[in-house]
């Protein structure tokens, strides 16, 4: 086997592994890592062959952002007993 065949091989195992990790994680906490992950994998692929690299950090950030997001919704939402202006 060649060596980049090698490279690509060991590429596909750590992201089929990662992937096996966030299947297996729970749902509620993984909102957003998917999106991420995509993005960042194709991101750090295009900026030098860094796809796995991309890919955890674009997870870090879409989950960062959607919890935010979802903190900013309940702040928006009006509390029971409390009257709208």
């Amino acid at each position: 086997m060649s060596r980049s065949m090698a490279m690509k091989m060991q590429v596909l195992a750590a992201t089929l592994l990662g992937l096996m990790l966030l299947v297996g994680s729970n749902g509620a906490e993984a909102k957003g890592c998917i999106k991420g992950a995509v993005v960042g994998g194709v991101a750090g692929h295009v900026a030098g062959h860094h796809g796995v690299v991309g890919a955890a950090a674009g997870c870090a950030i879409g989950h960062h952002l959607a919890k935010k997001k979802q903190q900013q919704q309940q702040q928006q939402q009006p509390k029971p007993g409390q009257q709208q202006s």
